[in-house]
């Protein structure tokens, strides 16, 4: 594991070097303030559970925003700068490459969802809110977003620059996220089909709510982990073509 941890440790320092992730997550962070204030918030009085939930419900169209952007680069660049073909011929296996660059950007991830944990707690000065609730809601921002890292992660391996990884991540994002919308215009069994592929609707929820379900991790985990293979798989076909 070794190998994963110096790909996780590369792309932190990435990112702590040049102003890519400072972009990022300063901008993530600038639309969940504005959102906060303006829907979650909002200028009725509400019940802080109420008032968390939609927070959380903001806060995951961020993330996978933001997810997105984090993975552009994360394969593209290399193949536009050349390193990638250092990084084939090198003792590191392909599926090492794929987890440490996705690891990274989780940590990236990770940072950013922490920084707007003052937001919620700022309801504690006129309400009350849950510390379970709290944590689910952060738990399944993370879950939402590695599922988002995933998939943009093996954009960013099929395509040849940082662009074009870009509005093929957000394409793809945005088909899982629009299934739900699908799955209402068809019927049972494809319905229910469409209804479970759907990133958000169905399986955000009851993290927004802040209840933990076993099975909507296991969803986000086994989106995550099929994405990730089929990087794995994009990557050593690329080392066979050469």
């Amino acid at each position: 594991m070794s190998n994963v941890w110096w790909i996780t440790r590369r792309e932190l320092i990435h990112y702590l070097r040049s102003p890519l992730g400072y972009v990022i997550i300063t901008i993530a962070l600038v639309i969940d303030g504005l959102l906060f204030n303006a829907v979650a918030v909002g200028p009725s009085q509400r019940l802080s559970s109420v008032v968390l939930q939609d927070f959380f419900w903001c806060a995951s169209g961020t993330t996978m925003a933001a997810s997105i952007f984090i993975a552009m680069r994360l394969i593209a660049e290399e193949r536009q700068t050349g390193t990638l073909t250092l990084l084939a011929t090198s003792p590191i296996r392909d599926w090492q490459i794929v987890f440490g660059k996705f690891l990274g950007a989780l940590v990236l991830l990770a940072v950013m969802n922490a920084l707007t944990l003052y937001m919620p707690l700022l309801l504690m000065l006129n309400g009350k809110i849950s510390a379970g609730h709290l944590v689910a809601g952060y738990v399944g921002l993370m879950l939402i977003g590695s599922a988002a890292v995933s998939l943009g992660l093996l954009c960013s391996s099929l395509a040849p620059n940082q662009l074009i990884a870009a509005i093929a991540g957000t394409g793809v994002v945005l088909v899982f996220i629009l299934l739900w919308l699908l799955a209402r215009l068809t019927t049972p069994p494809l319905e229910d089909v469409l209804a479970y592929l759907s990133i958000h609707d169905k399986h955000f929820r009851p993290f927004q709510k802040g209840l933990v379900s076993v099975a909507d991790v296991v969803f986000y985990v086994s989106l995550s982990y099929v994405a990730l293979l089929a990087a794995t798989r994009a990557l050593e076909a690329r080392r066979w073509r050469g």
